[in-house]
């Protein structure tokens, strides 16, 4: 039986725009209300016979407010942004807009003195490659939408520029199928009904 990786982005109701590199705030009160909103379709998942989390506190107090219990896996944290840290994308382009553009174009660069793109992508590529096959066959992790859009080139093979490309909304569900080295894409969803004419 494959192994099912349901990632679960972590609440956050701040715009991406506003989003700081390696944010380490805790969940606001909107972000608990988001939380309590989707708990319905999301609580299922603590059936999951193994339930990790980032380290962020974010990520696990969305696993907690949903009752996974998570257990943190420092793989599943954030890209490690050197001297951004805190900045938002904004704040880094306006004091290093040569080393941002190096950094979003090139994805082995480290202008922040920090993780590579690839390094961060293989980094959480190898988390997803070591679960215990034998032991599980859910999982459910949640995680910082980055960590997320980085698990998702990983497992699809993509170029590391697709990463730019991968929009993970808060509090969404994305899950992955497999094995080590092969993975695939799983999207769940209601079907429509064809219409008779």
């Amino acid at each position: 039986m494959p192994l099912r990786v349901t990632f679960v982005a972590a609440a956050r109701s701040s715009s991406l725009l506003a989003e700081r590199f390696e944010d380490d705030r805790p969940l606001d009160q909107a972000d608990w209300d988001e939380v309590q909103r989707a708990a319905g379709e999301l609580i299922p998942l603590a059936a999951a016979e193994l339930r990790y989390c980032s380290p962020t506190p974010r990520s696990r107090g969305t696993g907690d407010a949903l009752g996974y219990a998570p257990l943190v896996q420092l793989a599943l944290r954030d890209c490690d942004m050197g001297r951004w840290r805190g900045l938002t994308l904004g704040e880094a382009m306006a004091r290093e807009p040569e080393a941002v553009d190096a950094w979003l174009t090139d994805p082995r660069a480290t202008p922040h003195g920090g993780e590579s793109l690839l390094a961060f992508i293989s980094r959480v590529g190898g988390w997803l490659d070591t679960r215990p096959v034998d032991d599980a066959g859910r999982i459910v992790a949640v995680a910082e939408p980055s960590v997320i859009r980085a698990a998702l080139v990983y497992a699809l093979k993509a170029p590391p520029a697709s990463y730019w490309n991968i929009d993970v909304r808060p509090l969404s569900t994305t899950t992955v199928t497999g094995r080590s080295g092969r993975w695939n894409l799983r999207l769940d969803g209601v079907c429509a009904q064809p219409s008779r004419a």
